[in-house]
């Protein structure tokens, strides 16, 4: 594949067709971050469910920006001290600021992406407004997380499955719920990685801000064409399983390296979202350690 390519989409042929009847995930979160790529159906249901949430739709505003704050502190910490040059960011959502691509490539310019989506709308913004660097890669693939193995196959035509790779799986696990197996499916995605690659992810807390929290997704639910699944801390841990966790571990979102004098510092409250980064051990070296 070329830098700056979009795959194909559904072997059926042709993109799925954008449902503006019903309120999607990727376009209300768009909306709160100040894009344009929503429609009225998403905004009526971010300003209703989000009356309940603590500062309303204001906080929750505030929230989104700092869940996209931490995506940039993980992508400079991958690439500038874990030292890692490729990036598979599943569930990439419409492009912002400061995307993976942009923030690794910063740190270091040979840096290779993968963004992979199912929104037909994400995946043609993406290919319009995401562009690499001359020296790294930027692709866009059309993939669905309930499809590891097809999104591992498409995946290998940018990015080297034999070197370390950090996997971004950044606000999409929640709407995975028991039943669609997620922790196997992060597990197949872990198994197919280098020793020395690693797991990013975001995930909703159920254990913070307790009814307001529970009302404000009981309203999204009904509006939207998915629904969420709140997860404890140990819940969210189990997707580390067989995993080193960076320091500080799974913990809300402003814990997580907060970067001094920042906004997050400044509005450090306590966050409905578990955040986490885990390292894929060498176990030759654990071996070697042993003797």
């Amino acid at each position: 594949m070329t830098d700056n390519e979009l795959t194909p989409g559904p072997e059926s042929g042709g993109w799925p067709e954008i449902d503006t009847s019903v309120a999607h995930v990727t376009r209300v979160y768009d909306y709160l971050l100040g894009g344009k790529a929503n429609f009225a159906v998403d905004r009526k249901a971010a300003e209703q469910a989000y009356a309940a949430w603590p500062g309303g739709l204001d906080g929750v505003r505030a929230d989104a920006r700092a869940h996209r704050a931490l995506l940039g502190r993980i992508v400079r910490y991958l690439a500038g001290e874990a030292g890692i040059r490729q990036f598979l960011d599943i569930g990439t959502g419409i492009p912002k600021e400061n995307n993976v691509h942009e923030v690794a490539q910063q740190v270091a310019p040979r840096a290779r992406v993968v963004y992979v989506d199912y929104d037909p709308i994400v995946l043609a913004h993406a290919h319009k407004l995401l562009t690499s660097t001359p020296e790294g890669a930027c692709a866009y693939i059309y993939g669905d997380l309930r499809n590891p193995e097809a999104i591992l196959q498409k995946a290998a035509d940018t990015l080297d499955f034999g070197r370390p790779i950090a996997i971004v799986l950044f606000g999409i696990l929640h709407f995975f719920a028991d039943a669609e197996h997620p922790y196997v499916i992060v597990a197949r995605l872990v198994e197919a990685l280098a020793p020395g690659s690693y797991l990013a992810l975001s995930h909703l807390a159920r254990d913070v801000h307790g009814e307001a929290l529970t009302e404000t997704f009981d309203r999204l639910n009904q509006q939207m064409s998915e629904s969420v699944i709140l997860r404890t801390q140990s819940e969210v841990t189990r997707f580390f399983d067989g995993l080193e966790l960076i320091e500080p571990g799974v913990v809300q979102l402003p814990q997580w390296r907060p970067d001094p004098g920042s906004e997050t510092i400044a509005a450090a409250r306590p966050l409905p979202m578990w955040c986490a980064v885990g390292r894929k051990p060498d176990p030759s070296r654990a071996t070697q350690a042993g003797r």
